[in-house]
C-alpha cells in the first residue's frame, strides 16, 4: 500500500489484513518496495494537487506508473482520481493513464437539496461484470466522501455508476486496474468483500 503522506492508511491496511491474514501488507513510500510488491493499493483522502505533489516528491510516482502497467492495482478515492489526465481541483495534471477529467460536483440549485461534499452511503450500480464484484449484489451500498468525481472519456472503462443528483462514474476497470471513488474500508461487508476479491484477483 503506497504511503505518500496522505490517505486513510491505517483503516485501509487493517481492512486488508482482516481479509488476507495470510498476506504481508506493507505500508510504504519506498519505490523499491512498491516495485517488489505483488499487488499495489493507492488510497487517498484530501486534495488532488497535494496528492500529486507528494507522490512526486517521495519518488513513488514512477514506481506507481510501473505498477499500473503490470500489477493488480486498486485505487481508492484519490487513487482513482490521479489516474486521469486532469483534475479541476487546483487545475492539476494527473498521471494520464486514463483519458478524461476530474470535475467538481455542480453547486446545488434551488430545490435540489444536494450538499457538497457528497458524503454518506449510496447505491453503486454495477455497469459490467468484474471479478471484484463477486459476492457483492448490484446496487450494494458503499460509503462516499468527495466533492470531485471521475469523468472518463472512454465509457468502456466504467465499471460502476452512482446517482447524486445525476449519474456519475464511481468505479473504473481496465486490464489490471480497478479503482473506486467510494471507500471500501468504511463500507462494512460490501467493502470487505471487494478488498477480499482484490487480494485474490489474478487479472
Amino acid at each position: 500500500m503506497v504511503d505518500y503522506g496522505m490517505g486513510n492508511l491505517r483503516s485501509v491496511s487493517k481492512a486488508l489484513e482482516h481479509v488476507a491474514p495470510e498476506a504481508e501488507v506493507r505500508v510504504t513510500g519506498e519505490p523499491a518496495a512498491i516495485r517488489a510488491a505483488e499487488r499495489v493499493v493507492v488510497p487517498g483522502q484530501g486534495a488532488l494537487p497535494d496528492c500529486m505533489r507528494q507522490l512526486g516528491a517521495g519518488g513513488a510516482r514512477e514506481a506507481v506508473l510501473e505498477a499500473l502497467r503490470s500489477k493488480p492495482y486498486l485505487g481508492i478515492c484519490l487513487g482513482l482520481q490521479m489516474l486521469f489526465e486532469h483534475g479541476d481541483e487546483g487545475d492539476i495534471a494527473g498521471l494520464g493513464v486514463l483519458r478524461g477529467n476530474v470535475p467538481r460536483f455542480a453547486q446545488p440549485g434551488a430545490g435540489q437539496g444536494l450538499k457538497i461534499p457528497h458524503m454518506g452511503w449510496n447505491e453503486v450500480l454495477q455497469d459490467k461484470p468484474h471479478a471484484l464484484w463477486a459476492g457483492i449484489p448490484d446496487r450494494g451500498r458503499f460509503y462516499f466522501v468527495h466533492s470531485y468525481y471521475p469523468a472518463p472519456a472512454d465509457e468502456s472503462v466504467v465499471a460502476a455508476t452512482c446517482v447524486y443528483g445525476a449519474p456519475f462514474t464511481c468505479a473504473i476497470a481496465r486490464d489490471n486496474i480497478f479503482a473506486v471513488q467510494f471507500h471500501p474500508e468504511k463500507s462494512q461487508a460490501a467493502g470487505l468483500q471487494l478488498l477480499s476479491n482484490f487480494v485474490r484477483w489474478r487479472p
